[in-house]
């Protein structure tokens, strides 16, 4: 394991009854670091986050976190050790407000115990302000942003509240050509403030541009783990289907 990893998987292992849905992969984020995480359906990219994230834990094998192994037994606890998911669809709430949303479960109180809403609205539209999100009030519903705005005000929160890793699942998915170029301009901020970052995705072509490195699944196992300098994305989407020549990809495979 390299000093400077910030996530370090080993071996992980995960059985569902007889389906071995991840075989002995091990994963790797460093400090900063974009991962781009791809595969197609089934590969075991949504098994290996939720192991990260404490949904399901490893049949076998190691997760290490800052540089301490760790067993997350619920979403919780992967969250306060500095490690943020934001779920296709399911990163905000659509009948509350931009503020609401941005402090959701870490609301300010004030010197009465109730919220201090001065304090939220500031606090949210600096941090918008920071990701270049242009939108007049947060006192807005979120049911009236566009999904591109969603995305951004999820990573906003997200850098605002300093997580170390943060993990985006399919973060363009029915987004315009338009917003999901600026969702990736968001992603690439997050690694200048120090950030890492995994990105999932079954689309190589929108992956590739902004990640530092490319990691493949398919059927479980690691097909993959290479610098995005060093592979083509012709490799990459070679590998994500796979069949005949896969033997011309094992020097791709760290």
């Amino acid at each position: 394991m390299s000093d400077n990893n910030l996530l370090h998987c080993e071996n992980i292992h995960k059985y569902f009854g007889q389906v071995h849905a991840l075989e002995g992969v091990d994963f790797d984020v460093g400090q900063p670091e974009v991962v781009g995480l791809v595969g197609d359906n089934g590969a075991g990219k949504s098994t290996l986050i939720k192991c990260i994230c404490g949904i399901f834990q490893p049949t076998k094998g190691e997760i290490h976190f800052k540089g301490e192994e760790k067993e997350f037994t619920t979403p919780q606890e992967s969250l306060q050790a500095g490690i943020e998911s934001i779920q296709q669809d399911q990163a905000l709430v659509e009948d509350m407000d931009i503020k609401r949303n941005f402090f959701l479960g870490r609301e300010p109180k004030n010197s009465l115990g109730l919220l201090d809403l001065k304090e939220m609205r500031q606090a949210s539209m600096d941090g918008l302000s920071d990701m270049g999100l242009e939108i007049r009030s947060p006192d807005v519903n979120v049911r009236e942003l566009s999904g591109g705005q969603r995305q951004g005000i999820a990573i906003a929160r997200a850098l605002h509240f300093n997580f170390d890793l943060i993990i985006l699942d399919e973060p363009t998915n029915n987004l315009s050509i338009k917003e999901s170029k600026k969702v990736y301009e968001y992603i690439q901020q997050l690694k200048q403030n120090g950030l890492s970052a995994i990105l999932i995705s079954h689309a190589i072509q929108e992956v590739y541009p902004v990640s530092d490195r490319i990691v493949v699944l398919r059927n479980g196992e690691k097909i993959i783990d290479q610098d995005r300098e060093e592979v083509e994305m012709e490799e990459v989407e070679k590998a994500i289907v796979g069949g005949e020549g896969d033997e011309d990809l094992e020097h791709l495979l760290l």
